[in-house]
């Protein structure tokens, strides 16, 4: 218990690093301060800085390891042991079961496991789809790890400091090695997780999954839609107050676009506040855009799919004038198109959180059903980015040689031979 305080602690120490980063890159308080000379003929402050955070966000994160194992077997046992249980990469375990999650991740995928070794070791032949993973772990471990990936990237684009030195590698290792462990540690302790023909059917089996409609008797594992209103199961018995607690915490995805837009190109340097209420404007025509293909596909996808394909081609056709007016006459750079999605992405995701504390006042007013549509589209595109890099690694066949034989090494072999043994000896038992 100890142990998985400090793990938060740290997780916490992570966030309140980045987003404060974050609020001084867009604020553009961190060019200032480079541009101060006395702070720009300085290196013994930035190269302190860059210590102290390597050694409070990247060695703290392996700590508990260390220390826990130091305390049972003395700490020389505990560094060599370190150094095996890296290249067996048990960091990456560790890094993702203690984050909110007190058992292991085979037992998580079978509830029939209580505390068996054997049975743990005899389930670690079966593979947990892709579906099944995204569903244990999306809100636990995938959504904390996107964004932090976005903190990542924000900082990375318009950070200016430690640009110069290797310095801002030493920071940010650790926080990178956490958003990998925390979005693929699922995969890479999965048996077969790599291999092609796995792959290809985890990801027929998540299409499925991800547009089959929900309703009364519909499993979770079936539907999307069915697992999305279990989900939000907790927030059916939470009073005013939580709603409220989650409506501010949501908010602090709104500052990606409230500092991103000002650093669009487009924006040529304005800083009104007509600049940000453009940006919503845009907001707003994006969704309404979304919710007209929506019902399109609603009125017209069946019936009449050549009044379908119609509405389509209207759309792409106003999309590409409007982009094209944009382009010549605005002054849009490619690079903003980009800056947009970082700005924007945040904002929808915001706004769904918001809409799932107001739930009951949604459902009133009939738009619950949009919600639910743009939660799909949210649902789809983060599961493609955590897809993306597994199909990716399937292709190599030495991929998935090399997981088997981190997975199935000579001291789980010799396991399972034991765990073999034991269920033979107590077949016979029973037989007898």
């Amino acid at each position: 218990m100890l142990i998985e305080n400090f793990f938060q602690v740290t997780v916490l120490t992570v966030y309140v690093f980045l987003y404060g980063r974050l609020y001084m890159v867009l604020s553009g308080l961190e060019r200032r301060v480079l541009d101060d000379p006395s702070v720009r003929q300085s290196k013994a402050l930035e190269e302190a800085l860059a210590t102290q955070s390597f050694f409070q966000l990247g060695f703290l994160l392996v700590l508990p390891m260390v220390m826990e194992i130091g305390l049972e077997r003395g700490f020389r046992s505990a560094i060599g042991d370190f150094i095996v249980m890296q290249l067996q990469l048990a960091s990456v375990f560790l890094h993702f079961s203690l984050e909110r999650k007190p058992i292991t991740m085979v037992e998580q995928y079978y509830t029939e496991v209580r505390n068996t070794e054997l049975q743990v070791v005899v389930l670690l032949f079966f593979h947990a789809k892709f579906a099944d993973n995204y569903r244990m772990y999306s809100r636990s471990h995938f959504v904390k790890g996107l964004e932090l990936f976005m903190l990542l990237i924000v900082y990375e684009v318009y950070g200016h400091s430690y640009r110069s030195s290797s310095l801002y590698f030493f920071i940010t290792f650790s926080m990178w090695f956490l958003v990998a462990s925390w979005l693929f540690a699922p995969f890479v302790f999965n048996p077969s997780g790599f291999e092609w023909q796995k792959t290809v059917d985890d990801w027929s089996d998540w299409k499925r999954w991800m547009g089959n409609r929900g309703g009364i008797g519909i499993a979770h594992d079936k539907s999307w839609e069915s697992w999305w209103n279990e989900e939000q199961e907790h927030l059916k018995n939470t009073n005013v107050r939580g709603r409220v607690l989650e409506i501010i915490l949501a908010c602090r995805f709104f500052i990606y676009q409230y500092g991103i837009v000002y650093q669009l190109k487009i924006s040529h340097g304005h800083k009104e506040i007509l600049v940000y209420g453009l940006s919503w404007f845009v907001m707003a025509t994006v969704l309404l855009v979304l919710k007209m293909v929506s019902m399109g596909r609603r009125k017209f996808g069946t019936d009449f799919q050549l009044m379908f394909r119609i509405l389509k081609a209207l759309l792409f056709l106003g999309f590409v004038s409007v982009m094209t007016v944009l382009f010549v006459v605005g002054g849009l750079a490619v690079s903003d198109l980009f800056a947009a999605i970082l700005a924007f992405m945040p904002t929808g995701w915001a706004l769904i959180l918001i809409a799932q504390a107001c739930r009951p006042c949604l459902k009133g007013i009939g738009i619950w059903d949009s919600v639910m549509e743009l939660s799909r589209a949210y649902e789809a595109i983060m599961g493609l980015i955590v897809f993306m890099p597994i199909v990716v690694l399937s292709w190599f066949p030495f991929v998935s040689e090399f997981q088997t034989r981190l997975l199935f090494n000579q001291a789980f072999s010799r396991g399972l031979q034991i765990s073999m043994i034991l269920a033979g000896k107590k077949d016979k038992t029973s037989s007898s």
